[in-house]
C-alpha cells in the first residue's frame, strides 16, 4: 500500500514513518523544512521537501497514493500557540488542499491530526480532574487560534466524507511528547521544556527552574509511541468521527516536573513560578471511554516512565551539542 505522511520532517511525522516503513508500507515523506532540518529521516521512504499550502503541490504529494496522514501544521507549546495565532490558522490552507487533492486523486483514507485545543474553554476552567469526551468540542468554544483551525479542519473533513465518500480518520491529540523532536526555541512542549531546564539546571547553567504559571494547572500527557500505536489502530478502524488518542493519567505541571527531576536524578531543586507566562486553559485531559469502545486500546505508558525516555535522549543531544561546539 501506497501511503503519504506529510509533517514527516517533525516530531510525529518522523516517528510515523518509522512505523509504517517497519509494517511494509510504501512511505513518501513530505515536509516544507529542508531535509537536513528534519528530526528524522530513512533512506528507504521516498523524502520530499514540499509546501503543502499550495494546492498544486498537494495534488503532487496525492499522487498514486491509498492513504494520506496529514500531520502538516505550523504549531508548538502554549508560548507559540497564543503568541502566533496567524500562523496556526493559516493551516487550515494544507488540509483543505490536501482534502481536494486527496479527492482528485481518488485516494481511499485520509487522517487528520487534531488536537484536544478543540474542547470548549468554559469546560476547562478550572483545575480540577477534568476529562474531556468527544462531545465536549461543542457547543464550541476552542483554544483561539490554533484550536479554531483544527475544529474547522475536523468539519472539513467531515464534509468532504459526507459529500465526496472520501473516508476520513480523526485524531484529538492530548500533549505527545517523546524522543526525536522540539527542547528549545519556543516551539517545545511543556515536556521537554521540563527536561531541558532540568538538564541546565544540573549543570549548572541556570540556578532555578522557572515554571509558567503556579504548577497547579492539569494535563494529560501522552508518550509518543501510544500516539503511534493509536493513530494506526484509527486509521485501520471503521470510525470516522473524531476520536480522543491521549493518556487519561491526570497530572499537576508541578507533577512533571518532578517526574524530571526523577528522570534526571536533581534532588531538591529550586523552582520559580512565573503568573504572566502564556498558560492555557486551568484543566485538560483525555476522556478514553470511547477509545477503549472503539479501539479496545487506550494509551499504556506512564508519564514516569516517558519522561526517564524522554529525558534520555534531551540529555544526549545537549551533550552533542557541546561537544560540537567545542570542537
Amino acid at each position: 500500500m501506497n501511503v503519504v505522511v506529510t509533517g514527516a520532517g517533525g516530531f510525529i511525522g518522523g516517528h510515523l514513518v518509522k512505523r509504517l516503513i517497519e509494517e511494509g508500507y510504501n512511505v513518501r515523506a513530505i515536509d516544507k523544512k529542508p531535509l537536513n532540518l528534519w528530526y528524522q529521516k530513512f533512506s528507504s521512504a521516498a523524502n520530499i521537501q514540499l509546501d503543502l499550502s499550495s494546492q498544486e503541490n498537494c495534488l503532487v504529494a496525492t499522487e498514486g497514493m491509498d492513504w494520506v496522514f496529514n500531520l502538516a501544521a505550523d504549531m508548538g507549546g502554549m508560548g507559540f500557540i497564543e503568541s502566533n495565532k496567524t500562523l496556526c490558522m493559516l493551516s487550515v490552507l494544507i488540509n483543505t488542499n490536501l482534502l481536494i487533492a486527496s479527492k482528485q486523486n481518488q485516494v481511499k483514507r485520509y487522517f487528520f491530526s487534531s488536537s484536544a485545543c478543540v474542547y470548549a474553554s468554559w469546560l476547562q476552567s478550572t483545575s480540577s480532574e477534568v476529562s474531556l469526551k468527544e462531545e465536549d468540542a461543542y457547543p464550541a468554544d476552542p483554544e483561539d487560534g490554533y484550536g479554531w483551525e483544527k475544529l474547522f479542519s475536523e468539519r472539513m473533513c467531515r464534509h468532504f466524507s459526507e459529500d465526496f465518500d472520501l473516508q476520513v480518520r480523526i485524531a484529538r491529540y492530548h500533549n505527545v511528547y517523546g524522543p526525536y523532536g522540539t527542547y528549545e526555541g519556543g516551539r517545545e512542549k511543556a515536556p521537554a521544556a521540563a527536561c531541558r531546564k532540568l538538564i541546565q539546571y544540573k549543570n549548572g547553567v541556570i540556578k532555578e527552574i522557572e515554571i509558567w504559571g503556579d504548577g497547579k494547572q492539569t494535563r494529560s500527557f501522552t508518550y509518543i509511541d501510544d500516539c503511534i500505536e493509536g493513530t494506526l489502530l484509527l486509521m485501520k478502524s471503521n470510525f470516522s468521527e473524531p476520536l480522543n488518542i491521549g493518556s487519561s493519567e491526570i497530572v499537576t505541571i508541578q507533577n512533571l516536573y518532578d517526574q524530571a527531576c526523577l528522570a534526571s536524578k536533581v534532588k531538591d531543586p529550586v523552582y520559580s513560578y512565573k503568573s504572566d507566562a502564556p498558560l492555557g486553559v486551568r484543566g485538560r485531559s483525555s476522556n478514553n471511554t470511547k477509545c477503549l469502545e472503539i479501539l479496545s486500546w487506550a494509551p499504556k505508558i506512564s508519564l514516569k516512565e516517558g519522561m526517564v525516555k524522554t529525558m534520555s535522549w534531551i540529555s544526549q543531544e545537549i551533550t552533542n551539542d557541546f561537544s560540537n561546539s567545542t570542537m
